[in-house]
This record gives structure tokens, C-alpha cells and sequence, in this order.
């Protein structure tokens, strides 16, 4: 701070005055300008998940079509709705969750190595905090992706499933 106040007074009362700030003060004055940081990333993010959510949902609605057969064989051999609306559930919530906690853990990765901005961002960490609502967004995308595939497999008849080839 004494160099800065230093080189202020140097200029003081001349045609270049200077305004010295530090590295760190002058990165956070730069990242004001470009505008809502906080906004932005909350405005990609909830993009990001509504179209997981909806990519999740059709990749289950393709599984849950492609297996119709052997979901028809679940129920002919004595398996309640109950069970396959359960059992289509936990498998999207099992497949969201393993890419969320693979996502999250290369994202812990790529923090532990420091600030990849070299100090243009200040804040460059990744809380636990963070990771374990990271996690139960993914399980939620799984929940949500999985409803209505496991409606449509619950509400499934034998007969119907049986005679599609």
C-alpha cells in the first residue's frame, strides 16, 4: 500500500495523475464491468439443467420403448405396475446420478490445481457445500427425467407390449 500511495503522490497535481490500485482490485473492478456475474452463471445454469433435464427424459423415454418386451415379460411373470414404475425410477435416478458425481468430481479436479484464471476470477473454488447441492440437482433431474417413462412402462399392458415386434 505504500508503494501505491507512493506512486499517487508522485503524479498528484500533473497532467497524468494516476489512480494505482492493486492486482487483485483491479481484476474485481473488471469483473464488475462486465456486468451481473452472479446473474449470468445462475441464467446458463438453469439452461444447463432444464436441458439435462429434457435430453434425461428422452434418453429414458428411448430405453423405456426399446424395452417394452422384456418390461411386458416383468409383468406376465408377476411383477406389480408398482414395481416397474420403481424399478424405470431408480434406474434414471442411478444413471443421473452416477454423470452427476463423475461431472462433479472432474469439476473438483480441475479447482484442486489452483486458479486456472491465474487471479483474473479472485473466486475460483469449489465448496462442499456446492458439490452436495451439485448432487442433489442431478438425482432431481434423475427424478424428474424418470416420471413420465415410468408412468408410461407402469401403465404398460401385457397384451399391447407383447404384440409390438
Amino acid at each position: 500500500m505504500r508503494v501505491v500511495k507512493t506512486i499517487d503522490e508522485s503524479f498528484a497535481n500533473s497532467p497524468w495523475e494516476t489512480k494505482t490500485d492493486t492486482e487483485k482490485a483491479f481484476a474485481a473492478s473488471w469483473v464488475k464491468q462486465m456486468g451481473n456475474i452472479e446473474f449470468l452463471i445462475l441464467t446458463i445454469g438453469g439452461v444447463v439443467f432444464f436441458t439435462l433435464l429434457l435430453v434425461t427424459g428422452n434418453t429414458m423415454a428411448i430405453v423405456v420403448r426399446e424395452r417394452v418386451r422384456e418390461l411386458a415379460v416383468l409383468k406376465a411373470v408377476g411383477f406389480s405396475d408398482r414395481f416397474v414404475l420403481v424399478l424405470v425410477i431408480v434406474e434414471t435416478i442411478i444413471i443421473a446420478a452416477v454423470g452427476g458425481g463423475i461431472g462433479l468430481a472432474l469439476a473438483k479436479l480441475f479447482t484442486l490445481r489452483g486458479d486456472p484464471t491465474h487471479g483474473l476470477l479472485p473466486f475460483f473454488y469449489l465448496p462442499p457445500n456446492a458439490i452436495a447441492i451439485g448432487f442433489v440437482l442431478a438425482i432431481a433431474v434423475g427424478l424428474l427425467a424418470g416420471i413420465l417413462p415410468a408412468l408410461s412402462a407402469m401403465r404398460l399392458r401385457v397384451v399391447d407390449a407383447l404384440r409390438r415386434i
